[in-house]
């Protein structure tokens, strides 16, 4: 089996997809250390008739120390997520399916969930199914995992008996190969593909939150995003 991890990104982009696609199954890291620098957990870019549209999901982090992932909570102060929704729903109104997909964004900014975790698999659940993507998500938490670096990738590759590691081609240089080859477990890298595909306002912008990819193109965003080019030219085996 194949077996991939990636953190807990807010309404992540396409390729995160892709990489679920490509594996048998992927582990959530949400028990590593909560970035102390801008971060992707909190928030992606979507579009607008400016060009790039930033929703940011504020959390609590002064005298919080460092975090873990799944300890950093949400907070609710101010009328940001009133504003994020009007936005989005300005920004998308004319997009052909985003109608099949106002109810999840009205619960991203009307529920209030304690956890930035929460909000994140919430979501990460919903766009893996309406993406046409199978593969099961775990919790590197549920796992018991609590290593760092290359050793929390082997240890999350015996703990799901995986038989291979997929990782993006670009974090090549960061793993340690000699590692893997002596625990008997396959390194597999891919390059992500960055679909396009019909989108509105203006000039394309790539790599935008995958909502992006299901409001413009609904049921075909499965085959736009996996297509089997993508599968036969991106992977790369060690």
């Amino acid at each position: 089996m194949i077996v991939s991890t990636y953190q807990p990104f807010f309404c992540p982009f396409p390729a995160f997809f892709y990489k679920a696609h490509l594996s048998g199954l992927m582990v959530i890291l949400d028990d590593v250390q909560f970035p102390l620098r801008t971060t992707w957990i909190t928030r992606n870019r979507f579009k607008n008739d400016q060009g790039t549209l930033w929703i940011t999901i504020p959390v609590w982090k002064k005298g919080m120390g460092l975090q873990r992932i799944n300890q950093v909570r949400i907070c609710y102060e101010g009328n940001w997520r009133e504003k994020h929704l009007a936005s989005l729903k300005t920004s998308y109104a004319n997009a052909p399916y985003f109608g099949d997909h106002i109810d999840v964004i009205n619960e991203m900014f009307s529920r209030k969930f304690e956890r930035l975790v929460d909000l994140n698999l919430m979501v990460l659940q919903y766009l893996k199914k309406n993406l046409g993507i199978d593969t099961p998500l775990i919790l590197q938490s549920d796992l018991g995992i609590s290593a760092k670096g290359n050793e929390l990738l082997l240890e999350t590759c015996r703990k799901t008996r995986a038989s291979a590691y997929l990782a993006q081609a670009a974090t090549k240089k960061h793993i340690e190969s000699s590692m893997f080859a002596y625990a008997g477990i396959q390194l597999r890298f891919f390059r992500p593909p960055s679909p396009v595909y019909p989108q509105l306002w203006g000039d394309f912008i790539h790599d935008l939150s995958a909502f992006d990819l299901l409001f413009n193109c609904g049921p075909k965003s499965h085959e736009i995003l996996c297509g089997s080019s993508h599968k036969m030219t991106n992977q790369v085996q060690i």
